[in-house]
C-alpha cells in the first residue's frame, strides 16, 4: 500500500464514516474535523482525520449536539451523563421488547409440547421484529379508494407531494389507522396548548429546556414556534405524524431539528414527517432506515421512492422540495387559473 492510499477524498471519507459529504463540511465549519489540503488545494483525510471522524460519529450516535461533541473532544465530559442516561433508557426499552418476544416464543413452544397448535396470528407476530408496524387502508379522497399498504416500515418516513396532492389526508389516515399513533397538526402554532402543558408539567418543561439547549448548540433559534413543536413531539405515542414540520422555523433551526429527529427516530416512536423543505429532507442524506412516500400531482396512489437519481419518482420528489428561504417567501401562495376571456 502506497502512502497516498492512506488519504481519502471527501466522498471516500464520508462513505467509510457512514455520513454524508455535507456532514463533513459541517464538522469542518464547527472546528471539529479539519482536513488536510493537497498541493492543488483539495481536501483530503488521512489516518488522524479519520480517527477523529469516527470519534465524532460515535459521540453523535449517543445523542450529543455538535457543541457537546466539541466539549467532549476538548476534554470536558460533563455533558455525557444525560446522554448516556438517555441511551441506557432506550436500550432498556428495547431489551424489554426482546424479553417479551422471547416469553411469547416460550409460551408457544410449551403449547406445542402439550399438543396444542398455535394460532396463525400468534406465529405471524413472532416473525416480526419487535415494534414493527404495518399500515393498510383504503385511500381517502382525492383518491378512488385504492388499497394502500406499507410493510416493514422504517423508523423515519417523509411524506411529500405538490399542493393539492392529498398528502395531508394521507398523513391523517396513517395516524388514524396506526394503533397508538398521533397526528401533530399546524394548530400547534396557535392553539396555546404548549404553554399550558409546560406550566402544568415541570418534568415536561425540563425535558423541553434540555432539548432546546441541544438544538441551539446545533444552530437553532429558540422561539415559541420551536417550543410548540417540541411539546407536541414529546407526547407519549407509538408513532408521530407531523404536518409540515418546517412551518415557522428558519433555515438553521430546520437543519438542527432534522438532525435531532433523525437521532430521536433511532430509539423513539416511528416518525412520519410531512415536508417540502430541502433542509428537512436532504436527498443526499437519506439513511437506510428512512423512506420517502410521494403523493403524485395526478392523484395516482402514493408510492415509496428510492433516494437516488434515476429512481422512479425521484425527480418528482426533488421538484417538490425548496430551500427554507423559498418556502418562507411563497408560504400561502396557490396556483390560480385565469378566467377565460
Amino acid at each position: 500500500m502506497s502512502p497516498s492510499d492512506l488519504f481519502l477524498n471527501p466522498a471516500e471519507a464520508a462513505v467509510q464514516l457512514g455520513v454524508s459529504a455535507k456532514a463533513l463540511r459541517v464538522y469542518e465549519q464547527r472546528g471539529l474535523l479539519l482536513p488536510l489540503r493537497t498541493a492543488a488545494g483539495w481536501r483530503t483525510y488521512g489516518p488522524q482525520q479519520m480517527a477523529r471522524g469516527r470519534e465524532i460519529v460515535a459521540l453523535r450516535g449517543l445523542g450529543l449536539s455538535l457543541a457537546q461533541v466539541k466539549r467532549v473532544l476538548w476534554g470536558d465530559g460533563s455533558c455525557l451523563e444525560a446522554a448516556l442516561a438517555t441511551r441506557q433508557s432506550a436500550l432498556e426499552a428495547q431489551a424489554r421488547l426482546l424479553a417479551e418476544t422471547v416469553e411469547r416464543i416460550c409460551v408457544v413452544r410449551r403449547d406445542l409440547a402439550a399438543g396444542k397448535a398455535p394460532a396463525i396470528g400468534d406465529l405471524t407476530r413472532l416473525s416480526h421484529d419487535p415494534g414493527e408496524v404495518d399500515v393498510g387502508f383504503d385511500l381517502p379522497w382525492p383518491w378512488g379508494g385504492e388499497r394502500f399498504e406499507l410493510r416493514g416500515l422504517p423508523r423515519l418516513t417523509y411524506i411529500i407531494g405538490p399542493l393539492g396532492s392529498g398528502k395531508t389526508r394521507l398523513a391523517r389516515k396513517i395516524a388514524e389507522t396506526m394503533d397508538g399513533a398521533r397526528f401533530v397538526g399546524l394548530d400547534r402554532l396557535t392553539d396555546g396548548v404548549a404553554a399550558a402543558e409546560l406550566e402544568a408539567d415541570p418534568g415536561l418543561a425540563a425535558r423541553i429546556a434540555e432539548i432546546t439547549v441541544w438544538l441551539v448548540d446545533d444552530g437553532a433559534t429558540a422561539d415559541p414556534v420551536l417550543t410548540a413543536l417540541l411539546v407536541a413531539l414529546e407526547a407519549p405515542c407509538s408513532a408521530l405524524v407531523v404536518d409540515m414540520v418546517e412551518q415557522g422555523l428558519d433555515a438553521p433551526t430546520q437543519e438542527a431539528i432534522a438532525a435531532y429527529l433523525r437521532q430521536r427516530a433511532a430509539t423513539g416512536p416511528r416518525l412520519f414527517l410531512m415536508t417540502r423543505s430541502s433542509s428537512i429532507l436532504d436527498l443526499s442524506e437519506i439513511g437506510r432506515d428512512e423512506a420517502i412516500i410521494l403523493c403524485p400531482a395526478n392523484h395516482a396512489p402514493p408510492t415509496r421512492v428510492a433516494a437516488y437519481p434515476g429512481a422512479p419518482g425521484y425527480e418528482a420528489v426533488a421538484s417538490c422540495l425548496a430551500s427554507p428561504e423559498v418556502r418562507a417567501r411563497t408560504e400561502g401562495m396557490i396556483a390560480v387559473r385565469p378566467a377565460a376571456a
